[in-house]
């Protein structure tokens, strides 16, 4: 599989992040899928690249050309694509994915998890979505959507689109174990009632 991976991309105090970012990355390697993510070499998205790497996988970084020019991508990806904006990134990062697993980040992080939540829920595609909650980071995501869920601001069925996994190899199996959902999803699941 291809799995993407969104990530913080600068560094994080606490060490437990970085390993369990470096884990996953060799975990996917381990089970033979291609990790997919967001082309940089600090934070958790480097030391996720760097498992993969380390294990033996392929890695395929995206990003547009001005962060060669910064000197933030990790040079040594499989293969590297050059997109010439943040939107265009973006845009590859879902359409190459069988899968996805969101790690702890900042705001671009929750940017990407959000649109490709919103982008299930509007049927554009079916593919899983796990959120790695490592030491409880998103233990307040997950407290806000069942909150918009109970106060009726999203459909209760949306739930069902994500999953939220307390480590790496959970993350892992979720993503190779769910199936993609077909078809319209915004009628199948009544999204718009």
């Amino acid at each position: 599989m291809n799995i993407t991976v969104y990530a913080a991309s600068g560094d994080m105090p606490a060490e437990i992040f970085h390993s369990a970012a470096e884990e996953l990355g060799k975990l996917l390697a381990e089970r033979g899928h291609t990790l997919i993510y967001g082309g940089g070499n600090g934070g958790l998205m480097g030391d996720c690249a760097r498992g993969a790497l380390e294990s033996g996988g392929k890695v395929i970084g995206i990003a547009p050309a001005f962060f060669i020019e910064y000197g933030v991508t990790l040079k040594s990806c499989t293969e590297f694509i050059a997109t010439e904006t943040m939107s265009e990134r973006k845009a590859l990062l879902e359409s190459m994915a069988d899968a996805f697993i969101v790690l702890p980040g900042g705001t671009g992080t929750m940017d990407e998890f959000f649109e490709t939540l919103t982008n299930k829920q509007l049927g554009l595609h079916g593919k899983p979505i796990a959120v790695l909650n490592t030491d409880g980071y998103y233990s307040h995501i997950l407290s806000f959507l069942n909150e918009a869920i109970g106060k009726k601001f999203v459909a209760a069925r949306c739930a069902e689109l994500y999953s939220f996994c307390e480590s790496p190899s959970e993350a892992v199996s979720y993503a190779e174990s769910t199936p993609v959902l077909k078809g319209n999803l915004s009628k199948l699941h009544d999204y718009g009632k």
